[in-house]
């Protein structure tokens, strides 16, 4: 049975700590108004997945042992983004095959974390939220959490109770072709592929494009804007903690 205030440690990411610090404030505001008390610790660094995908395992092993360390205590690991969730809860359990003790403690991290709206929803049990938001959205899901998490219902039923107007992409599920350093593999694939994205987009009519993964939202907001798009981009996070008017939009100056 989930106790009355769990302790939280929110696992920032790198993206969202260097990008769009917005992104993590407003993780920390619905978690506290769901009850949990938060913490972000400070010895955090990369999930490991970069050098995980290049296939530089000890690399990606060094960070996961330092994030062992950091995480290590707390009732849940919260995440606001699919990607990162997925290396947490999938990969890097894989990378102590050869050492018992610390594939027991990398598991036990794993089935502690989990993906924010999906921890406010699936293990919180929240129906909606204290925000409310006015206008139409359409939502990408991004791969990971998606494929690796089973993010979907989730963040379109909290959006529906806030009183969002939803307007599904023909294709919400297809990647946007960043992927992390696929876009650096393979640059003329992924701007195809974002470029069928952004056209996906338009054709909703939407005011705003929603994620829950910052790399994603980076690389449609980058090709809607050469595209001359008014469309505008946000994290859920940012539109579920009624956090719209503290930043603009993702891609543009403040």
């Amino acid at each position: 049975m989930l106790q009355a205030s769990p302790r939280v440690a929110l696992f920032v990411t790198c993206l969202v700590d260097l990008h769009r610090p917005t992104v993590g404030f407003a993780a920390i505001r619905l978690l506290e108004e769901a009850g949990c008390q938060v913490e972000v610790p400070r010895a955090q660094t990369c999930c490991g997945q970069p050098a995980y995908n290049s296939g530089d395992r000890a690399t990606a092993r060094d960070l996961a042992r330092g994030i062992l360390d950091a995480f290590g205590g707390y009732d849940y690991i919260v995440v606001p983004s699919g990607s990162c969730g997925g290396m947490l809860r999938h990969h890097i359990p894989t990378l102590f095959d050869d050492d018992p003790n610390l594939r027991a403690r990398a598991e036990a991290l794993a089935d502690r974390t989990h993906e924010l709206v999906s921890f406010l929803t699936d293990i919180l049990g929240l129906e909606r939220v204290a925000a409310k938001f006015s206008g139409s959205v359409t939502y990408h899901d991004s791969c990971s959490g998606l494929r690796e998490l089973g993010v979907k219902a989730q963040p379109r039923r909290l959006l529906a109770a806030a009183g969002a107007e939803i307007r599904e992409m023909a294709d919400p599920e297809v990647c946007c072709g960043f992927g992390g350093t696929f876009c650096v593999k393979y640059p003329e694939i992924s701007t195809r592929m974002v470029s069928d994205k952004a056209d996906d987009i338009a054709a909703t009519g939407a005011e705003t494009l929603l994620a829950g993964d910052l790399g994603c939202l980076l690389n449609m907001a980058g090709r809607l804007k050469r595209q001359g798009s008014a469309i505008k981009a946000r994290h859920i996070a940012e539109v579920l903690a009624g956090m719209t008017g503290a930043v603009p939009p993702i891609g543009e100056a403040g």
